[in-house]
């Protein structure tokens, strides 16, 4: 029986061949050839020279230590396609535009048994969170955390079903595919071709129903049109605009980054698309000069403190998270890891009927403050019914923080919890729809953390009616109000919100309904000058020095 060997497979974009596939940059060698390489194949070797370690230096070893690394790429013609098969860490060397980003994903949900999945990595844009979720059993979908209404399937591992199993018995899907095989050689166009009628099935639909609420945009035309939103949105510094890593992090290593593609940049101490508009402006970029191919060329890369590289680059479009409707119809867009989405239509009406009449006007002053803690001290000290809870903590002893709210309000015996945040950017916004959750289910669940509340309001509460301060805590009569800082029309209602932060403002408003507590968001007029994006004081680590270091792009 001959030996199972791993592959990892890429369906090329049609027009793509060896020739305009590979990075301009890259090392491989296509001077090789093989007695056991498939019929009109071409072959690229990784063939690097050996390289002490960096730890040999780091600790002094004298002994002759040595690593190398190796790795190929073969460029196979199959059904009028071209694929491209992947050994060792080379992958990296395609142009991130060449394949099918939906190839290894969309094989694996047609070919897996949808009762035998094994791990998930799963996408929330709203955050641009990514989580891995493993199981030790054979499982379904449900059992993976997924909720098919506010997340991507980025990567799905699974058994594969019995008609395929003379092929490969397990599949790992994202934009290529991982299997293990026996296959010979010369039954890798056999193989590669079974791949290519499972990319063109739509059976997943049945075997995972609703799993693309959310889908990819494939129609080069409606693509080119949305790119051309995206760069009126740069050009315009537009607030809908952010940068995530689309990667998962350790970030016990630390995060640092730095950007390249116009020289070399800054050291930081976390991703801002605020920081890359700092990095063109000091590069005398002007921002009505970038295009999409200035995006892609332009660089996102981790480094340790140092400046020295410790993840992937990925280009500055890749990292780009922005939501949009065209002109010419009326549907949502959302640009995540480099790729476009559609939204299912009715879904987003769905979202707009459920959240307008949640919608409510403030109760509180507008905003014309240095920032969020000056406005929520300031705004409390001007009222005897308002008390500043921002920063103060209601977690059991020895857990992490939990602020109860930002600012506490009296009215008609209800304690109103407002939540303040200044912004509409998705990360921002999931984050304050969560603290309005987790502070109300530690607030009826933890009795030290009610006590703790108690005594908090109680403290700031005027000397003569305390106890009417405390009663609604009694009474449990308690209401949660999000209030969101903006320069946008508040007459806009949820349309304010990037459409993921619609879907996390909903989920935790039917959460705190199902719980019994009355919610509402509002939006808090923003008079403060609209950001000029001049160069910003950078937070660094207090190792380094009071300057930013500067590090060569590579």
């Amino acid at each position: 029986m001959s030996k199972a060997r791993s592959f990892s497979i890429y369906l090329l974009k049609e027009g793509y061949i060896e020739t305009n596939t590979l990075k301009d940059d890259h090392t491989l060698v296509d001077n090789f050839d093989g007695s056991n390489l498939p019929n009109n194949t071409k072959l690229f070797i990784l063939d690097n020279n050996p390289q002490p370690p960096w730890w040999k230096s780091y600790f002094g070893i004298d002994a002759n230590l040595n690593q190398v690394l190796k790795g190929a790429i073969i460029f196979l013609p199959v059904g009028g396609r071209m694929f491209a098969i992947t050994f060792g860490h080379v992958y990296h060397n395609l142009k991130e535009t060449s394949y099918e980003y939906d190839f290894g994903l969309r094989v694996t949900l047609n070919c897996v048994d949808p009762e035998k999945l094994k791990s998930t990595d799963i996408l929330e844009p709203s955050g641009a969170k990514r989580q891995r979720t493993q199981l030790p059993v054979d499982s379904d979908l449900t059992y993976f955390d997924f909720d098919r209404d506010s997340t991507i399937l980025k990567s799905l591992t699974g058994k594969v079903k019995d008609e395929h199993k003379k092929l490969f018995k397990h599949a790992t899907g994202a934009s290529n595919i991982r299997i293990s095989s026996d296959i010979t050689p010369h039954g890798l166009p056999e193989l590669c071709t079974k791949l290519l009628d499972l990319y063109n099935e739509d059976s997943y639909k049945t075997a995972f129903p609703g799993i693309q609420n959310i889908s990819p945009v494939r129609d080069p035309d409606v693509i080119s049109a949305l790119n051309k939103k995206l760069l009126v949105a740069v050009h315009e510094k537009s607030d809908d605009l952010s940068l995530a890593v689309p990667e998962i992090i350790n970030y016990q290593d630390g995060l640092w980054a730095t950007f390249s593609g116009v020289g070399s940049g800054l050291i930081y101490d976390d991703v801002y698309m605020d920081r890359y508009f700092e990095y063109l402006h000091d590069h005398e970029v002007a921002l009505n000069d970038i295009d999409v191919n200035a995006l892609r060329k332009h660089s996102l890369a981790l480094t340790d403190e140092e400046g020295n590289p410790c993840g992937q680059k990925h280009s500055i479009f890749k990292c780009l998270v922005f939501d949009t409707t065209l002109d010419t119809e009326n549907k949502t867009y959302h640009l995540s890891d480099g790729n476009w989405y559609l939204v299912d239509t009715d879904y987003v009406s769905k979202l707009t009927t459920y959240l307008d009449p949640l919608c409510a006007d403030t109760t509180l002053d507008i905003f014309d403050h240095e920032n969020e803690g000056d406005y929520n001290q300031l705004v409390s000290d001007a009222s005897v019914t308002l008390i500043c809870l921002d920063k103060k903590n209601i977690a059991p002893n020895g857990q992490k923080q939990v602020e109860p709210c930002d600012i506490f309000e009296l009215h008609d015996g209800t304690a109103i919890l407002h939540h303040i945040k200044i912004s509409t950017l998705s990360a921002q916004l999931s984050h304050l729809f969560n603290q309005g959750v987790n502070s109300v289910k530690l607030l009826r669940g933890t009795p030290e953390s009610m006590e703790k509340m108690k005594i908090l309001v109680k403290t700031e509460a005027p000397e003569d009616n305390k106890d009417d301060y405390i009663a609604p805590f009694e009474n449990d009569s308690l209401k949660i109000v999000f209030g969101i800082i903006t320069h946008k029309e508040k007459a806009n209602k949820s349309q304010n919100l990037p459409l993921f932060s619609r879907i996390s403002l909903m989920r935790c408003m039917k959460e705190l309904k199902m719980m019994g507590i009355e919610a509402e968001y509002c939006f808090i007029e923003d008079q403060s000058p609209k950001n000029t994006g001049k160069k910003k004081k950078r937070k660094l680590h207090k190792k380094n020095s009071d300057k930013a270091t500067k590090v060569q792009a590579s």
